[in-house]
């Protein structure tokens, strides 16, 4: 055994135990998980990750509401006879629930690596820096259909991602120890 493998590491915090490339202490039954106290850009961080998610959500639930309107938008941008007005509806309807619900699943996944980066986990922060991207490029290519609401989410998104990549907060997120 080392003197690394014997220390009392008993006294420490989680987060200083992440610094040493410990792992941290397992909350035993009955016993309170210790409460995380994140730097500032880190806990607004998390709450515009909310409020962007709120956003995101009430943007497709107006589409959804102003259906008839991207209906007959789409009714004029098709040419093909093939496609009737009734046909483009009931795809345009159903494609405007599918991103409703498509919307609800990335909120949920956004709060939940909030939650989690907020706690200091690395490997959140990085998964959050990746689902936006992902979230964009899906709306993009599945369904074009952006409005004042969306691009409100998506800003609020960026910045929330620039907080949690600020200098000040880096030593909040360390690198796992690699053992030699």
């Amino acid at each position: 055994m080392t003197d690394k493998d014997t220390e009392d590491l008993s006294g420490l915090t989680d987060d200083e135990r992440r610094k040493q490339g410990r792992s941290p202490d397992p909350v035993l039954p009955g016993q309170k998980a210790p409460k995380a106290t994140p730097p500032r850009p880190v806990a607004i961080s998390f709450w515009l990750w909310l409020g962007g998610g709120v956003v995101l959500i009430l943007s497709y639930v107006q589409l959804l509401t102003s259906k008839s309107a991207v209906i007959d938008q789409y009714v004029k941008g098709t040419t093909d006879p093939k496609y009737t007005p009734q046909m483009i509806a009931d795809g345009v309807t159903a494609l405007l629930w599918y991103l409703l619900g498509g919307s609800i699943v990335f909120v949920l996944l956004f709060l939940l690596f909030a939650y989690k980066a907020r706690e200091g986990t690395r490997s959140a922060r990085t998964v959050l820096t990746i689902l936006p991207i992902v979230m964009v490029l899906l709306i993009m290519v599945v369904a074009p259909i952006i409005n004042y609401l969306t691009l409100v989410a998506v800003l609020l998104f960026v910045i929330a991602l620039i907080l949690m990549y600020l200098p000040s907060v880096a030593g909040y997120f360390p690198k796992a120890g690699r053992k030699p």
